[in-house]
Parts: C-alpha cells; sequence; structure tokens
C-alpha cells in the first residue's frame, strides 16, 4: 500500500518541522513532499531551508520562497487591513535581512509544482492553486470554482496549502486537498499540520494529521529575533 506525507507552509518554524518529520516516521511512508513557504514569519529560515535540502524532499515554492529568493519587497500575499499589510511588510523585510544567499538560492531553483504517482492515481502538488502561486484556496469558496478548476485539471487528486487552513473535498471527480500548514496553522489548532495520502484501489484516502511542538519556545524565539510580537500570539492561538 502506497502512501505518502505532504508537509507545506512552514514558514521559518524549524521545531513545527523537526516535529512533523518526527511523526511521520512511524506512519510509514513512502516519500515525503514539501508545498513551500519554507520562511517567512518564523525565526528560522536558514535552518528550515537546510533541513529540506538536506532530507532532498520533493519541494514546490510558495509564494514567500518566491519573493525571499529574488530580493523581491511583496510576497504577495492578501491583507485584510493596513496594519495586516504593515505586519506583512516587517516580516519581508526581516526575512530577507536574514535569510542567507545559500537558502535564497535553494529557493530560487525550486519548481512551480510537481507531479506524481500514488498507486494508479495522478497527483499534483502546487503551493496556491494550479492557476496562481498566491491564490487562496478557501473550503468555503463556491463549489463553481472547484468546478471549473476541477475541469481544467489532468490529474485527479490536487494537493495544496497557502490558506493555512486544511480541508479535503471532492469536486468534479478531482479530490482537492489544503495540507493546512505545519508552522502557521490559522485553524484555531495551534499544532502543527500535514496531509497523509494512501493509494486505495482506484482512488485515494486522506487524513489531516496534527502534531503537538514547543510552540512557546518558537514564540519567545519569535520575539527574540525581533519580530512582531503579533506572530508569537497568532502561533499559540492559530489565528
Amino acid at each position: 500500500m502506497e502512501r505518502v506525507a505532504v508537509i507545506t507552509d512552514i514558514h521559518g518554524n524549524l521545531l513545527a518541522l523537526e516535529a512533523s518529520l518526527e511523526a511521520i516516521e512511524p506512519i510509514g511512508v513512502d516519500r515525503v513532499y514539501c508545498g513551500g513557504d519554507l520562511v517567512g514569519y518564523g525565526p528560522s529560515p536558514n535552518e528550515v531551508c537546510r533541513l529540506i535540502e538536506e532530507r532532498n524532499f520533493p519541494t514546490i515554492y510558495g509564494n514567500y520562497d518566491y519573493a525571499i529568493g529574488r530580493e523581491l519587497e511583496d510576497c504577495g500575499c492578501a491583507y485584510v487591513t493596513q496594519h495586516d499589510r504593515e505586519l506583512g511588510q516587517q516580516s519581508v523585510a526581516w526575512t530577507l535581512a536574514h535569510t542567507d544567499e545559500h537558502s535564497k538560492e535553494f529557493m530560487r531553483g525550486l519548481p512551480f509544482d510537481l507531479r506524481f504517482e500514488l498507486g494508479s492515481r495522478r497527483v499534483r502538488l502546487v503551493h496556491g492553486s494550479p492557476r496562481k502561486v498566491n491564490e487562496y484556496l478557501f473550503e468555503d469558496k463556491p463549489a463553481s470554482l472547484y468546478e471549473r478548476l476541477a475541469a481544467a485539471e489532468s490529474d485527479p487528486v490536487l494537493v495544496f496549502g497557502h490558506t493555512h487552513k486544511p480541508w479535503v473535498h471532492e469536486f468534479g471527480e478531482v479530490l482537492f486537498v489544503n495540507c493546512g500548514s505545519v508552522g502557521k496553522p490559522k485553524d484555531g489548532d495551534p499544532r502543527a499540520a500535514f496531509a497523509v495520502l494512501t493509494a486505495a484501489g482506484e482512488s485515494a484516502n486522506v487524513t489531516i494529521e496534527r502534531v503537538e511542538y514547543d510552540a512557546d519556545t518558537v514564540a519567545a524565539e519569535v520575539r527574540g529575533a525581533g519580530l512582531p510580537g503579533e506572530f508569537a500570539d497568532k502561533l499559540l492561538i492559530a489565528a
């Protein structure tokens, strides 16, 4: 029985990444894939990049990786308020200043998407959507949107992240899998999240796994690094 794990949206949170990889080991997966956003908001961009690189996980870029790797000052994020925009700009500026050239070069070399086989099913991994790296596919968007995406999709399983809120649903014979976020959940559950996909005959079974990690320590690291305190608070309440 073939099984893979997909991690995404790590956002410089090394402890959450390490805890997730430790939790993946006893599950017995054949491969681990990474859906991007290795950096941003968190205090350990270089350490996260090194670990992903050392493990040689097939990895795509997220909108944050694309921006930081190319020294851009806009991460392509959506902001609801001016305050949120200001916080986001602080995150980008800090991450640009604290991400070394090796990490930036690694992120510049990542592809937009990946395709792989899971049993008899083909799977496509993107960060935001098949159309744009920074498109947000929230669960409560109209079904008509997902039906249009499904009609344009050649693979029966589409895996993504970016919203930091996990969900799984089938539209138009395509299984949509949002993996949530390893390092910066926003669904009210502060535990790290990742997806496990298991081949099941002509289909795929999906579970969203949650993992406890020492969020208090990471929150303290965020404050100590000079990042906005709100980033630390949100790690503890997953807002």
